[in-house]
């Protein structure tokens, strides 16, 4: 897994936040949207295992 500074994750986390709410809203497909929360997921995971 590539190491990535705080801040850049965190960008990353607000942008996925962001289509994700996008996404809903729209009534986007389940598919798509359950893509998004699992990417999410994936960010917060990562901010947490990094020990931000």
């Amino acid at each position: 897994m590539e190491q990535i500074t705080r801040e850049e994750l965190v960008r990353k986390i607000e942008s996925a936040r962001e289509k994700l709410d996008q996404s809903i809203n729209a009534r986007d497909q389940y598919d798509e949207i359950l893509k998004k929360s699992v990417y999410l997921d994936s960010l917060i995971e990562q901010y947490i295992v990094a020990g931000y």
